[in-house]
């Protein structure tokens, strides 16, 4: 045990990052459990207005900052200096210091539920005067603030150091130009993080010197503006949605390429779409804002329609790289089909709400609950059960179950579908998104309660999986360094790998070594 607390090693700290966000992905399961339990039938009293505030603040806070972004860094943990030939990260202490603020900052945020006046419940977004003090006079939002400036340095400290061992300590023959997709999605990702980041922990510090010091940063009456924290906090918050969906951009190339026995369609210009896209990100902070009347719509707007381009080009890829393949339907391939078709769908609706005209009417809706849990957890989430069946061996030495996963991705796909479809057309007949309770009205009766039982099938789903991790754990059955025929070089070393990560190295001539290294005559067809 000491161990692990006290190691610097890049796998263990990959894991360790990998098992504290899964708890707090269960906390917030829980909660979402809480909400969906409140909103079954209208006028419900199983939680009142300010226990079901602190609920939904904290499920949001939980799944956005400490599972679905962060599980991505804990990926890139263990994967990167495996995947570009590297003995570890380039800052291993600083590695170890950025995943020990991440859990702290983590457990501080929820430690709130125990201050008086319960836990933080002005919203993900804490805007002002919701999170100003003579609202929210509670330590809880205190305790949020300070928790979420600490998992955000964290970020930036692990972005840093994601950005120098990619460039500096790939393996000799291991170009840019052969650096694998989920790698590269990681520079993009930590390039995000290194832009909008910062911002987000100045606008915490303006807030704790309202809230304690005096200050009056979003207080009109004493000449502050209010929608300047929303400045600040969407130039953070509209790159963290792609901060949240980059990685897994990567991971769905990866795995498609392996699963359709076929190299990646398009490697250059799925890297540069990644680029693309971090890029106009960080010009699309207002498109949150269109209802202020305090920001230029047409700019913002038509910058969100252009960052749907290099989205498309992914997609492209993606298909390219299947077509005429020899597609193997095992779970991770299951997960990642699950996951273009959620997205797919998150991506049309996004691009809807990018119009200003139909934002108008949607927004704080819950068409919108329904668009960002299509991108976030139809495409993230699903994702991130793809990432764990693949490098589940690699990561452990044990595959898990493919027949239990199957029905693991059956219930998940059926039971999101279930819980956020109906979302679209709640918030098309008007149902206002973050309120405890709803009139008997129309059809909103019906539709919350589908997304309540298909909360409860998504529930059963995780169970499933983790019943899939505890049965393959038991039965240990033997699984070889490359279960799947990977490409990359981490299925080049043993499963799992051992300190310093390789004994040896296989020439790296492509970005897919490890298949030239089984195919050397296929290889050599295929490179110049």
């Amino acid at each position: 045990m000491i161990a692990w607390l006290t190691s610097t090693d890049h796998k263990k700290i990959g894991i360790m990052y990998i098992v504290a966000t899964s708890f707090f992905f269960g906390i917030a399961g829980i909660l979402a459990m809480l909400i969906r339990t409140q909103l079954a039938t209208p006028d419900m009293t199983f939680l009142g207005p300010h226990a079901f505030d602190q609920v939904f603040t904290i499920h949001g806070t939980a799944m956005i900052f400490l599972f679905v972004a962060p599980f991505g860094l804990g990926l890139a943990n263990f994967l990167i200096p495996l995947q570009i030939g590297a003995p570890d990260m380039a800052f291993p202490r600083l590695n170890a210091t950025a995943l020990w603020l991440f859990i702290f900052g983590g457990l501080t945020v929820l430690s709130g539920a125990f201050a008086s006046g319960g836990a933080a419940s002005s919203g993900w977004t804490a805007f002002a005067p919701l999170s100003e003090i003579r609202i929210s006079a509670g330590a809880g939002q205190d305790l949020w603030i300070v928790g979420l400036t600490m998992t955000s340095i964290s970020s930036i400290l692990t972005a840093l150091n994601i950005v120098v061992t990619v460039f500096l300590l790939r393996a000799p023959g291991m170009t840019m130009w052969r650096i694998p997709i989920f790698s590269w999605e990681m520079v993009a990702t930590s390039l995000l993080i290194l832009m909008a980041f910062p911002p987000l922990v100045t606008v915490f510090a303006m807030l704790l010197i309202d809230r304690h010091l005096g200050g009056q940063f979003f207080d009109p009456a004493h000449g502050g503006n209010p929608v300047l924290y929303q400045h600040l906090f969407w130039f953070f918050g509209h790159p963290e949605v792609y901060v949240m969906i980059l990685p897994y951009f990567g991971v769905v190339t990866e795995i498609v390429a392996v699963f359709s026995r076929k190299p990646v369609f398009g490697y250059v210009e799925l890297v540069l779409s990644a680029f693309a896209i971090a890029g106009l990100s960080m010009g699309v902070w207002a498109h949150h804002m269109f209802t202020t009347g305090a920001v230029t719509n047409l700019f913002f707007s038509a910058m969100s329609f252009l960052i749907a381009i290099p989205t498309g080009v992914k997609f492209f890829n993606w298909i390219g790289t299947m077509w005429k393949g020899s597609i193997e339907f095992s779970t991770p391939m299951l997960f990642v089909i699950g996951f273009m078709l959620n997205f797919l769908i998150g991506g049309i609706t996004g691009v809807m709400v990018a119009s200003p005209p139909i934002d108008f009417h949607a927004e704080d809706s819950y068409f919108l609950v329904a668009h960002f849990h299509y991108v976030l957890g139809g495409g993230s989430l699903f994702a991130i059960f793809a990432a764990l069946y693949f490098w589940f061996p690699k990561i452990f030495g044990v595959k898990l179950s493919e027949r239990i996963g199957k029905w693991t991705f059956g219930i998940l796909f059926a039971g999101f579908n279930l819980t956020f479809f109906p979302m679209h057309f709640m918030g098309i007949e008007g149902m206002p998104r973050r309120v405890y309770t709803y009139p008997a009205i129309e059809h909103l009766p019906l539709l919350n309660a589908l997304a309540t039982i298909g909360a409860g099938l998504m529930a059963v789903g995780v169970l499933l999986f983790l019943l899939d991790v505890v049965v393959s754990v038991r039965k240990r059955e033997p699984v070889g360094d490359d279960p799947w025929g990977g490409y990359t070089l981490e299925w080049a070393t043993s499963s799992p790998p051992p300190e310093f990560n390789f004994t040896s190295l296989p020439p790296i001539h492509s970005e897919r070594p490890v298949f030239d290294l089984h195919h050397p005559a296929v290889a050599a067809e295929v490179t110049p």
